[in-house]
């Protein structure tokens, strides 16, 4: 019988979500709780991947278990796993969906706080920047949407098979003090560190160190026009996964972060 189990993760202790030799992960992590439980191997596939120190604040996968169990499982895996990994939902679906090729639309959100907080150093990304000009920020963010190709906005573009990608939305929020604001943006896919290189560019354009062309014509002619470093891992979210049969909430908030904060659209 296969389950999709809907968890959350906070990332910044894992070499990203999935199981690589010699590094802690939070499949790897799953997995061994599962076999624990079940005392056999059940191998798990997620909905994507993410970085190191990456967070997911929905996230699903899914698990082939056919042992047969009377107990409650949501209970005893979230006793089990560690403070950083819960599980919200456990859903027993009809057929074989996939967890990862069945999903439509993933969501990101990365946070950035532009003073010194140590509250917000595991959940927000810190530059120390002022004076951001968040009116070429908001243009060059508006522009996302209107193209597909993002070979110039990823690592290794030769390894896919092409590098579209249905930019569906993507917004910039500030708070009201100016000094944390939100990068939202939704597609089909995502190529590798596509998000962080975008947020890094995004940066660029703030600090006045790349224009509104350069950043579009790399867009339209799909090379860098200039060298631009990924933004930190610290800060992103995989925030909603969304399938034609399955479109749940969120369960959670990044509540530093957002709690008593007034986003508005800049």
């Amino acid at each position: 019988m296969r389950y999709f189990f809907h968890i959350a993760y906070q990332g910044q202790y894992f070499s990203g979500w999935q199981k690589q030799p010699g590094v802690k992960s939070v499949q790897d992590v799953i997995e061994q709780t599962l076999a624990k439980i079940f005392k056999t191997f059940i191998p798990i596939i997620g909905c994507g991947r993410t970085d190191a120190h990456v967070h997911a604040s929905q996230f699903f996968f899914h698990a082939d278990i056919e042992q047969e169990f009377d107990f409650d499982l949501l209970y005893i895996i979230n006793k089990a796993l560690p403070y950083n990994i819960a599980v919200f939902d456990i859903i027993k679906m009809e057929g074989k969906p996939h967890a990862r090729f069945d999903a439509v639309q993933r969501k990101y959100d990365y946070f950035i706080h532009t003073y010194k907080d140590p509250f917000l150093s595991n959940q927000s990304s810190f530059y120390q920047l002022k004076k951001l000009d968040f009116d070429k920020m908001k243009a060059v963010v508006a522009l996302l949407p209107q193209y597909k190709d993002y070979k110039a906005f990823c690592t290794h573009p030769d390894k896919y098979e092409h590098t579209i990608c249905n930019v569906m939305e993507a917004g910039l929020f500030i708070n009201p003090k100016g000094d944390r604001f939100r990068f939202h943006i939704a597609s089909n896919r995502f190529l590798g560190k596509m998000i962080r290189i975008t947020m890094g560019k995004i940066l660029m354009v703030g600090k006045g160190e790349l224009s509104i062309d350069e950043f579009e014509s790399e867009l339209i002619n799909l090379k860098p026009s200039k060298l631009s470093l990924p933004a930190h891992p610290t800060g992103l979210y995989l925030s909603k996964v969304t399938y034609p049969y399955l479109n749940l909430a969120a369960r959670t908030e990044v509540v530093s972060v957002v709690q008593g904060t007034e986003w508005i659209s800049v």
